[in-house]
Parts: C-alpha cells; structure tokens; sequence
C-alpha cells in the first residue's frame, strides 16, 4: 500500500466512523458482547489496544466473528507487534508515537498506518515520507484543540485523529475543526461498566455519542 492509498483507505474508514473507542480487552468473555453492544449504539469501528495479553486474540477473533466490524490495532509499538496485529487480521494500525521502524513498515504494509504525534517536528517525521494523517497522542495533555487548530496553518492537508484524555464534554469542539476526521477515547465503553457486563449502558453511550453527529 503506497502512502496516496493510505490516506485514501483512512478517509474512507473515517468517513462513516468518527468515534473510535480505544478499547482494552481485560476479559475473553466480554470480547463479543462489548463489540455488539458499541454496534448497536451505532458505531462498528474499533482500536483494540495490545496494552493486555488478549488484544491480538481479540482482533483474530472479532475479525472471524464479527467480519461487519472494521477492527484496527492500537498500542503497536514496534516491528514485532505490527507484524503480529497483521497476522491476527487488523485492518489499520495505530502506534502511540513515530519511530523510523514504525513509519518505514507503515510503507510497505498492505493495511493503513496511522502513526501517533505529539509534536510539530514527530509530524514532520511522517510527513516527509508522505503521511497525511496522524493519531494526535495525548491529545489533551498536548495541547488539544489548540494545539491543532495551530497545527492546520503549517501542515495543510493534514487531518489527525486526537485521543488521550478527551472527555464526552470536550468532543464537540475537535470535531468542529476542520483538521479532525475522528475522535478516540475510552469514553463509550469505559472499563467500569466492561467488568460489570452492563452492556445496555455501553450500547446507550454509543448511541449517545453517534447522536452528536446529527445534532
């Protein structure tokens, strides 16, 4: 996949997805039912993280299972990982930060990059390769809304998806910018109602938050 059809493949997936929880898998048991609940609020793009032993299964599983979904990987950190999400069949790559390693094995992958930035100069790093688009990480703590409305005067063309710390109060005000193409966060299925099964609930805050779209 050249870097003309990575750009492509990621608007197209965030085109009809502009929530992406970032999910941490704790438990087998809940991998299945988390993943209907989020769909039927509405929203069938997820980022399972491999921050906990069960996130490659979980990708392998969601994909044989739940082939509807779009399942990418997040928390890829280095070449061994990005190798191991593409065996389990994720369908985009996410890194929480640059490095040469991640960003050449971005070049050659058969599914998209999207490679993490904190900074002016981290952008840089993946724009002169030909990255267009950037998870922004930890959004909030490194300058959020702000920071990116700054970032859209030197990096035009470039739109990022922001994650870290945004809470459902703050999600408005990234969408508004121009530069944004999806929001990610914890917030939609959050941990708490996770281990208590609640799946009702997650499934309302999904649909809470595909309701902002319209609004």
């Amino acid at each position: 996949m050249n870097l003309s059809d990575n750009t492509r493949t990621l608007d197209g997936i965030f085109a009809h997805a502009r929530f992406l929880p970032v999910i941490s898998i704790q438990s087998e048991e809940t991998i299945l039912p988390l993943a209907d609940a989020l769909a039927a609020g509405g929203i069938t793009t997820l980022e399972i993280t491999l921050r906990t032993p069960l996130g490659l299964p979980a990708i392998a599983l969601l994909r044989q299972q739940r082939p509807e979904l779009c399942i990418g990987a997040g928390t890829v950190l280095d070449g061994r990982q990005f190798q191991s999400v593409l065996d389990a069949g994720a369908q985009f790559v996410v890194t929480p930060g640059c490095t040469d390693e991640l960003l050449t094995l971005g070049l050659e992958s058969p599914v998209p990059l999207l490679p993490g930035v904190a900074t002016a100069s981290e952008i840089l790093m993946g724009y002169r390769l030909g990255y267009r688009r950037f998870k922004l990480f930890p959004a909030e703590v490194c300058g959020g809304v702000q920071a990116l409305r700054s970032f859209s005067g030197p990096f035009q063309g470039v739109r990022f998806c922001p994650t870290g710390g945004i809470s459902p109060d703050r999600v408005a005000s990234y969408l508004a910018l121009d530069n944004v193409m999806a929001v990610g966060g914890t917030w939609m299925a959050p941990r708490s109602l996770i281990e208590t099964g609640d799946w009702p609930a997650i499934r309302r805050l999904a649909a809470e938050a595909t309701a902002l779209l319209a609004g």
